[in-house]
């Protein structure tokens, strides 16, 4: 291969041309139409009010549940308690009942309650057997207990009843065989709820009181602790608004741990920023001093009317165009870099770039081989131009034949084109990197594209080299650019 440099300024819109059509074809769109627009941010509601509501939430249901399971194993404790004396009496009867001469049940000694002695107490028992009168408290009166077969296989039941007009009944009854007495006694003691009831009621009260105030001192306190736990976050805002407004130029607070690398990147993004804005004016400034000087040599020939003043303005305008060509490329190249979702399909761009080759050199054959997934960290329009600069140069330059291989290599993916060309003499490689650096003049060029190529390689954290190629003989440029898998 002759030289190296970059395709002639026809070359470069037939490039620009092919490239747009395909991206016309894809999107629908023209190029260079801005139908984007600035994403509207609208709030999804109150993080603190969302907390607050979440939390309270769950302690409602948190304590609506303990509140009905502590009520249930308290209301069950004064029950059973309940019941226990029930039993006690019960027990007290059963032990002093003998039977008589004529067969029937008899106490040989009086309960100790004064309540079975008064008439509608609320404290009854009664004892009845198959074949004899019932034997009823005088509590009782003119009343008796209901006598209901008791279940089979039971011998001790305790259970609510409304056979009374004024109250409801907690009956406990028993079967049993006294001694010299062939008959099955119902031992039955009752005594009206209304204690019990109220000892409930008076239990529940307190549960709800007392879980009101619970709840409602936990939801204070969720609040308290929303408030002060988001309370950086309202901080910052003020920090970035700070930021925005020119008064500072970091965010320097100190922040809790959960907070800190937010801040970090956030620092890392304005000082990313700043680079790229810096870079922006470094090469604004570069190249307003690089046409400053053709500038004034067409002006100072205009001036004297000179005779070679058609031959100079065309050579000015050459050397200000590649100025412009290599910072646009640059500046292209830079502002893209900023975006980290940007990605391309090497295969894709391969094939893309091969069929625009294979019409402006119809006698090059461009052999493309390796791995067909690859995915780099670089815009597709760049990959575009990069490719075509150097697969381009390999089909001019070259006798016909180039190779094109894919590469994963770690991180990188590495793709490498060879072409039969004469190849350059390695302490000729370093120079084709200058801007206008030419080694071949008789064919048309501008002397950028290998230092485009190389500026935008690097920008993307990528890296281009110059070899020999052991299989054709020609160039053998090894294109570097960083894996997204």
């Amino acid at each position: 291969m002759a030289s190296a440099s970059s395709p002639s300024g026809g070359r470069k819109r037939f490039f620009s041309r092919f490239f747009r059509r395909k991206k016309i074809e894809k999107s629908g769109n023209p190029v260079g139409e801005n139908n984007s627009q600035e994403p509207v941010i609208r709030p999804t509601g109150s993080l603190t009010r969302r907390l607050i509501a979440i939390s309270a939430l769950w302690i409602f249901i948190l304590l609506s549940g303990g509140g009905v399971t502590l009520d249930r194993v308290l209301t069950q404790a004064v029950t059973d308690n309940f019941d226990s004396q029930l039993d006690y009496v019960l027990a007290a009867m059963i032990a002093s009942s003998e039977i008589d001469p004529e067969g029937a049940v008899r106490l040989n000694r009086p309960l100790g309650d004064q309540r079975f002695l008064e008439a509608h107490s609320g404290l009854y028992f009664q004892v009845s057997g198959s074949g004899y009168e019932r034997f009823p408290s005088p509590s009782l009166w003119d009343r008796s207990l209901q006598v209901n077969p008791m279940p089979k296989g039971q011998l001790v039941r305790t259970y609510d009843s409304d056979e009374f007009s004024d109250g409801t009944l907690r009956v406990m009854e028993r079967d049993v065989r006294l001694p010299g007495s062939s008959v099955l006694w119902r031992f039955q003691v009752a005594e009206i709820r209304t204690s019990l009831d109220n000892q409930i009621k008076k239990l529940r009260h307190t549960l709800v009181k007392a879980f009101l105030i619970l709840g409602t001192g936990l939801i204070v306190i969720t609040v308290l602790q929303v408030t002060i736990g988001l309370w950086p976050l309202r901080k910052l805002r003020r920090e970035i608004s700070a930021v925005r407004n020119g008064q500072a130029s970091r965010i320097h607070d100190r922040m809790p741990n959960e907070v800190a690398p937010l801040i970090e990147e956030l620092n890392a993004l304005l000082s990313h920023n700043e680079r790229q804005a810096e870079e922006a004016r470094r090469h604004a400034g570069n190249l307003a001093h690089a046409l400053k000087t053709p500038l004034t040599v067409v002006t100072n020939e205009a001036n004297a009317n000179s005779d070679a003043l058609k031959e100079v303005v065309l050579r000015e305008v050459m050397t200000m165009r590649r100025h412009v060509d290599h910072h646009l490329a640059r500046a292209r190249a830079i502002g893209r870099r900023g975006n980290a979702q940007s990605q391309a399909e090497v295969w894709p761009a391969l094939l893309a770039v091969e069929r625009a080759v294979t019409r402006l050199y119809p006698h090059a054959t461009i052999d493309l081989a390796g791995v067909k997934d690859a995915v780099v960290r670089i815009e597709r329009q760049d990959l575009d131009e990069i490719l075509g600069n150097l697969i381009e140069n390999a089909a001019k330059y070259g006798q016909g034949r180039v190779f094109v291989t894919v590469e994963k290599q770690g991180k990188s993916v590495e793709i490498l084109i060879e072409d039969d060309g004469t190849g350059i003499p390695e302490n000729l490689r370093g120079q084709l990197f200058k801007r206008g650096a030419r080694l071949d003049t008789d064919k048309p060029g501008t002397g950028l594209g290998l230092a485009i190529v190389r500026d935008v390689v690097e920008i993307y954290g990528g890296s281009v080299t110059l070899e020999e190629s052991e299989d054709l003989g020609g160039l053998f440029v090894r294109l570097a650019l960083p894996s997204v898998h």
